[in-house]
């Protein structure tokens, strides 16, 4: 039995995507599993979301989707992280859509001569990668030159959508839907654009265009804090947790873990959780972190180990401990189970909840529900 665990409910996987599907209005819907879908399998899950509605498929790299491919997945598959000096060539012949961010990737794709899909990945605000606005003629110029490459599309990235009201959302609006104005007159077709991500999808309906390229809501999480995911129908797919390993006494006084950071209150009980920072549990956590074991939440003290964290059970008095070695001790999960949720999990630790998903990783292993 594995001490560490990663259960996802591929129940919740489909529903979401079915969810996500009806709200695009007609609008493709593309799954974004980039990062091993979220740290949830990319290969289980895309399978659980092309029976539920996915038209395409949206990862990072080269590897990622020639690993979909591998894993049976038939959809159309756009990988946008790639550099001009890579080997293409296996991509190409697997059907993968190539994301063009720079002019550099553009030149490439046409000096190979090999046909293939591109998507034209646009610079609207974001400042990270695409090609800027002065280039664009250029870029549309140099693929329209090459009948050896179907462009499918534009696409560019919302910046912050996750801040419904910042004006610099509509303004990226408004400059994509100049760009394909522009590509068109230029004499692309760009059949299907698609600029709106996880918030963008959940909050902006008039920039749904051809198609939604939603990432974490696929995943049962809120994009934007203060928005509740189960409001909009979410459920969350992924439950953390580790077994209990030794459950002893500690005297009133005594300190825990190294350099005894937290010293008993009491006399009572503490237990012992086989997770630490070589799993992804951060070490940053310390006194932050509640775990439930049986229902019941119980605070972690002292330092944050490598393999290890630490549980005050609370006073011991004439009463047996509460916990016994074997109990599953959840790190985080659905609301439902009765620990933190990964949005709780980020709130303490002070990031956002796709870092969190995406955190569980060392001795930790995967298994799935339903599906």
């Amino acid at each position: 039995m594995n001490l560490l665990t990663i259960t996802i409910d591929l129940d919740a996987i489909a529903h979401n995507t079915r969810l996500l599907k009806q709200k695009a209005a007609g609008a493709q819907l593309m799954c974004v599993v980039k990062a091993d879908g979220y740290n949830h399998g990319a290969a289980r899950v895309a399978a659980t979301m092309a029976a539920h509605g996915a038209d395409q498929f949206g990862v990072a790299t080269l590897a990622e989707a020639l690993a979909l491919r591998e894993a049976g997945i038939t959809q159309p598959i756009l990988a946008w992280i790639w550099t001009p000096d890579q080997d293409v060539v296996a991509a190409l012949d697997a059907g993968i859509e190539l994301g063009v961010p720079s002019l550099a990737h553009a030149a490439h794709l046409v000096s190979l001569r090999r046909p293939a899909r591109v998507s034209v990945k646009l610079d609207t605000a974001m400042n990270r990668s695409g090609i800027d606005v002065a280039e664009w003629d250029t870029a549309f110029r140099m693929l329209i030159d090459a009948p050896h490459l179907t462009v499918t599309g534009l696409f560019s990235h919302l910046a912050c959508a996750d801040e419904p009201e910042n004006p610099l959302n509509d303004q990226q609006v408004a400059l994509f839907r100049k760009a394909i104005d522009q590509a068109r007159g230029a004499g692309l077709d760009v059949p299907v654009n698609h600029l709106v991500n996880s918030p963008g999808l959940l909050t902006r309906p008039d920039a749904y265009f051809d198609m939604v390229r939603p990432g974490i809501a696929l995943y049962g999480y809120s994009p934007i804090p203060g928005l509740s995911a189960a409001a909009e129908g979410l459920r969350p797919a992924m439950t953390w947790e580790s077994r209990i390993t030794v459950v002893k006494e500690i005297h009133a006084g005594e300190g825990v873990s190294y350099g005894q950071t937290w010293r008993a209150p009491s006399d009572g009980y503490t237990a012992v959780v086989a997770c630490g920072y070589a799993d992804g549990l951060p070490r940053a956590l310390q006194g932050s972190l509640e775990v439930s074991i049986n229902g019941r939440r119980y605070p972690q003290v002292g330092r944050v180990c490598m393999d290890q964290i630490v549980l005050w059970l609370g006073a011991g008095g004439e009463e047996a401990p509460p916990v016994q070695p074997g109990d599953r001790a959840i790190l985080f999960g659905p609301a439902e189970t009765g620990a933190l949720t990964a949005d709780d999990f980020a709130a303490a630790l002070g990031t956002i909840n796709y870092e969190v998903i995406c955190s569980p990783h060392g001795r930790t292993t995967r298994a799935y529900l339903g599906g």
